[in-house]
């Protein structure tokens, strides 16, 4: 099995990965701007199975510029892939009125355009093995769920990959692929802390990491074009 997980360096990548790496699969594809925490991965795979970790540096604030880069690096690896994870966020703690036009597209092209593109070009690989792609957005970003202040324009970057997976589901659905997303409530990782210093999660990132590889694996014979609420608390 051919697996890629996007803002894998750290939180709850990072421990999607690890998952991962117990249940057996045989190759991964982890991307993220933080090279040397990938190579730390790597070595954190080895010694849990043979399961053969390749790193991948890039920054997805830089997406629309050099896609192409990104998956010519990828198909140098895979012939096809059974499962793309996009993971890979990024949040603005920040009031409407003050937050920048730089911090808004900075939110969009790393939640939004990002995992859109990268779908777009992995397209040929994908359809090899009717994949599963697995978008991972927010409570924050889950219609008629409570919202907070702060996080406009990140609930909505989170929304629009949300809507996304429900019409790629459809049009993509006679050819097999599967798109689904996981809305997380509040997980205890490193952009949480960031963010809200003084707020505990209910949930590890290694208890949600392990859940999303399980149902990055498994959920494709029960869903799909489905966004599923996976949140014990509000946030």
């Amino acid at each position: 099995m051919n697996i890629v997980v996007t803002g894998a360096s750290r939180g709850i990548g990072f421990q999607i990965v690890q998952s991962l790496a117990k249940a057996g699969v045989l190759k991964i594809i982890g991307i993220s701007r933080n090279y040397k925490q990938l190579c730390q991965l790597k070595e954190l795979c080895s010694q849990l199975s043979m399961t053969e970790f390749i790193p991948v540096a890039y920054d997805f604030q830089q997406i629309t510029a050099a896609e192409p880069q990104l998956a010519g690096l990828i198909k140098q690896h895979f012939n096809h892939i059974d499962i793309l994870i996009n993971n890979a966020g990024t949040l603005v703690n920040k009031p409407f009125e003050s937050i920048t036009t730089d911090e808004i597209n900075r939110l969009f092209t790393v939640n939004y355009i990002a995992p859109a593109l990268l779908i777009k070009y992995l397209l040929p690989l994908l359809r090899v093995s009717q994949a599963h792609i697995v978008n991972i957005t927010s409570m924050g970003g889950f219609q008629g769920s409570v919202k907070f202040k702060g996080l406009s324009h990140y609930s909505a970057s989170k929304a629009a990959l949300a809507v996304l997976t429900e019409c790629l589901a459809e049009e993509y659905k006679k050819e097999g692929l599967v798109f689904n997303a996981l809305a997380l409530g509040a997980v205890q990782t490193e952009m949480l802390a960031e963010a809200f210093p003084n707020f505990k999660a209910p949930v590890t990132s290694e208890q949600m990491g392990e859940f999303i590889a399980n149902f990055a694996m498994n959920g494709k014979t029960f869903f799909n074009g489905k966004v599923l609420p996976v949140s014990l608390s509000v946030p």
